[in-house]
């Protein structure tokens, strides 16, 4: 067996022993981007290398393989890279004012070194350090919202227990701050971090966004809540362009880019449900559907005048006279 090989069968071996549900055939093509001939043989010598290995059918009548973590373990190794990559999260999340997730990850990567053999720590911290510094992790600028740290471990904990939560919360229009009980569904984050939640009082209505940093108070209520079966996250999240979204914006939203700024625009992933058409002149026209002006607007001006808004209308009307042709560069 050849060592890329090899390398493969570990990997698939890892992440069969980490899946309690055991890994379907599908799984293994999506990992690797790998053929379904090229799963099956990989699977078969999985079950040839590691006879621990067993198969199940699920109800929907799929295989279903699996493998105690055990018979791994003289097996794992931990990599510098691996522990790179970890601490890049922690520092992003906490960037990102995702303080109690930072921590969250934090113990992870603390449990993980634990398990690892005590002669092996000192090179791999060494060649650790090497990387960061390579990153430049230590030095990352930027801006970032400041959250209160109980409040976001209020968030998380209703969030997970399904529990209303009442907070003093400020709208943008509002002087003062007020008391709203309210079911929190997720967080969204970009520029700023959303709680996707439902009013006590509004139980029919639609979900509402609030802005963390606009929290006053969180309490963890001891009532709990049901959620709302077909509710899902990304779903919701993928109707807007940013973060926030509007109801009454959502809709088609056309753009055109110049025949000079064509094939850059084509790097970008502007919405996950784009389409894209080349056109005879060079430019080319990107569409999606979603909400989120105000966000966009912020997006395009970036572009200058080398995109040019073809809907809706409101969209048009409020980047027409902030298209500057004197950027120096593009995003």
């Amino acid at each position: 067996m050849s060592f890329w090989k090899a390398e493969q069968l570990l990997a698939l071996a890892t992440l069969v022993a980490a899946r309690h549900v055991g890994v379907t055939l599908d799984d293994v093509i999506e990992r690797f981007g790998i053929s379904k001939r090229t799963a099956q043989r990989m699977l078969r010598a999985l079950e040839a290398q590691f006879p621990d290995t067993h198969v199940t059918v699920d109800d929907e009548g799929r295989k279903r393989w699996h493998l105690p973590s055990g018979a791994l373990r003289d097996l794992m190794s931990l990599y510098p890279e691996e522990l790179a990559a970890l601490d890049l999260a922690i520092e992003t999340l906490k960037r990102s004012s995702l303080a109690v997730e930072a921590d969250d990850l934090l113990n992870l990567r603390e449990k993980i070194l634990a398990l690892v053999p005590r002669s092996k720590v000192a090179r791999l911290e060494t060649d650790h350090e090497a990387l960061l510094e390579a990153q430049g992790l230590a030095t990352r600028p930027g801006p970032r919202q400041r959250i209160d740290r109980k409040i976001a471990a209020a968030i998380a904990e209703a969030i997970k227990a399904c529990r209303l939560l009442e907070i003093e919360y400020q709208s943008r229009d509002e002087q003062m701050p007020r008391k709203r009980r309210i079911a929190p569904y997720g967080l969204l984050t970009g520029l700023r971090r959303y709680l996707v939640a439902q009013p006590e009082d509004e139980a029919s209505g639609p979900l509402r966004l609030y802005v963390v940093e606009n929290i006053r108070t969180a309490k963890v209520s001891k009532e709990s809540f049901e959620r709302e079966p077909n509710f899902n996250l990304q779903t919701f999240a993928d109707r807007a362009f940013g973060v926030f979204q509007n109801e009454d914006e959502y809709g088609e939203v056309v753009w055109r880019f110049s025949p000079k700024t064509a094939d850059h625009a084509r790097g970008f992933e502007f919405h996950p449900g784009q389409v894209i058409e080349d056109q005879p002149d060079g430019s080319m026209i990107v569409r999606f559907s979603a909400a989120g002006h105000l966000e966009m607007c912020w997006h395009l001006y970036l572009w200058g005048d080398d995109v040019e808004v073809l809907a809706p209308e409101r969209l048009r009307d409020m980047v027409h006279d902030y298209r500057r042709p004197d950027f120096p560069s593009l995003p």
